[in-house]
């Protein structure tokens, strides 16, 4: 494994006449977790999204473990895809299933272990984001939306990858709950050893999970440092964000 797992240089993505990245850097390491803070529509979704292959870059280069993807390169992406997790926004469940499949659905899917051996990893697994092992058995639509994001954490660690992705992870909750899922996000990625790139607009998790915050606007990233220093940033932009002023050179979208 190399020192940087995972790298985005110059990436460019528009939409028409929107650009909206516009010569996109990050990187980050094993064991070190990287925050993108940013207002909506600034393009943090959709830097995930090209890291993922989900979408197809216009220009620009995605390097995992040292190699190069492109988006035709099927295989490549598959064998970053097998060390990488993902918690959803939404959680985005399935709501046809048991949590423990949901937990559990890679394992079913994509290897070869049973189905009882899957179920059991899938408890152990909903135990380490402090979930019962009654939970196991009761469907999405029976948890509250924290249990519902604890199940997501618990899917995107089963398989103990080296790389997880959260995309505003305590959207929707409320401060305390969204403190808990923050708490467990530090502990069980920092328990695997895996890197991480979160995005949020939401500064007190931010603070919490980030070793490092990085800021994108206008399509690049204009600061990054560590979480620690992020409210003494000496950048304008950086300042008016992480204090939700509306006066600053940041224009509030109407």
């Amino acid at each position: 494994m190399t020192d940087i797992l995972l790298q985005l240089k110059d990436v460019h993505k528009a939409f028409g006449p929107k650009h909206v990245l516009n010569g996109f850097d990050i990187d980050v390491a094993p064991g070190k977790s990287l925050v993108i803070i940013g207002g909506s529509g600034t393009g943090k979704s959709v830097s995930l999204k090209c890291a993922l292959g989900l979408m197809a870059p216009d220009k620009g280069e995605i390097f995992f473990d040292g190699k190069k993807l492109t988006h035709n390169d099927r295989a490549a992406r598959e064998a970053m895809l097998k060390r990488t997790g993902m918690l959803f926004q939404g959680a985005a469940l399935f709501d046809s299933l048991p949590i423990w499949k949901n937990v559990a659905f890679r394992l079913l899917h994509h290897s070869k272990m049973s189905g009882s051996d899957a179920k059991d990893l899938a408890i152990q697994t909903l135990q380490k984001v402090r979930l019962s092992a009654e939970v196991a058995d009761l469907y999405p639509s029976e948890l509250s939306g924290g249990m519902q994001k604890r199940v997501g954490l618990a899917r995107a660690i089963a398989t103990e990858p080296d790389l997880i992705f959260f995309d505003e992870p305590t959207t929707g909750l409320d401060p305390i709950t969204a403190d808990a899922i923050n708490d467990l996000i530090v502990e069980q990625v920092k328990g695997l050893g895996a890197a991480s790139v979160s995005i949020t607009h939401d500064m007190p998790s931010a603070r919490k999970i980030g070793d490092e915050i990085a800021m994108l606007f206008d399509g690049k990233i204009i600061w990054r440092g560590p979480a620690d220093s992020v409210d003494d940033s000496g950048n304008a932009y950086v300042d008016q964000f992480v204090h939700g002023r509306a006066d600053g050179p940041i224009q509030p979208a109407m």
